[in-house]
């Protein structure tokens, strides 16, 4: 087991050093190259957070989608492959849901910031909260 602080936290640290002391003290031409890397160093510690569970949670949906029991990549070809042969398409139940999931998993870790991505996130929080927590029987 590894001590504290984590990967994320010490790469959080790091962006924290670049964005509030060492960018207000580089001269002007060194700003943005400096908050590139804060950037790619968020970047990296959102995938180290977000990414084994993206990848598990694809896998399970995809091994549930084409009854298929592979590794993530294989999946992904399988997928792409009956996609490309037309044995799956956008009315196969579970398809849109992977390929929803799955974007906004991806825009979790490279963007999270992006607007579309959050109004998506609020839309499908306020869609999850309206619907009743327990099925009712009819």
């Amino acid at each position: 087991m590894i001590d504290a602080p984590h990967g994320a936290d010490m790469l959080d640290a790091v962006a924290r050093l670049l964005r509030d002391t060492l960018i207000p003290q580089l001269p002007a031409d060194t700003v943005f190259q400096a908050r590139v890397a804060a950037n790619a160093v968020d970047l990296v510690a959102r995938e180290i957070r977000l990414s084994a569970a993206a990848q598990t949670d694809a896998t399970l949906r995809l091994k549930a989608l084409l009854s298929l029991d592979a590794s993530l990549p294989a999946l992904e070809i399988e997928l792409a492959k009956r996609i490309r042969e037309g044995q799956v398409g956008a009315d196969t139940p579970g398809l849109m849901d992977h390929l929803w999931a799955t974007t906004l998993a991806k825009m979790a870790i490279d963007q999270p910031s992006y607007a579309s991505y959050k109004r998506e996130i609020e839309l499908r929080a306020a869609d999850s909260s309206s619907q009743p927590k327990h099925p009712t029987k009819e």
